[in-house]
Formats: C-alpha cells, sequence, structure tokens
C-alpha cells in the first residue's frame, strides 16, 4: 500500500482533521506500542500499520 493511500483512508475513516492528531498521539498495542508516525518511521509497511489501525479503532469490514 503506498502512503498516499494509506493518509487517504485515514483521513476517510477518522476525517482529515482528527486523522493526522490520531496519528501523533494515539499509541497502539497492534502497532508494538507505538503511534502510527513512529510505526512508520520504524520502518513499518503502510499496510500493515493500517491493519494496525483498522483492529485498534474498530474500522468497518468494508473500509478496511
Amino acid at each position: 500500500m503506498r502512503l498516499t493511500i494509506f493518509w487517504e483512508r485515514m483521513a476517510d475513516h477518522f476525517g482529515q482533521a482528527y486523522a493526522d492528531s490520531f496519528a501523533r498521539d494515539h499509541v497502539m498495542a497492534e502497532l508494538g506500542g507505538r503511534t502510527v508516525h513512529e510505526a512508520l518511521a520504524a520502518g513499518w509497511e503502510a499496510k500493515d500499520v493500517w491493519r494496525g489501525v483498522c483492529a485498534a479503532a474498530g474500522v468497518p469490514a468494508e473500509k478496511r
């Protein structure tokens, strides 16, 4: 998954303004105790980060 697609999905689910806030502030066990930004900076693939976000935030199956 490209990062542009990842961020589009984040904005679609959380809204443009909240997506970045969520990505910076929400620490998720699914991402090894990291935020989205930390996981991406640590080299995680965008698709794996998206899967973690989906699990943590309860993203409906049709948006995954």
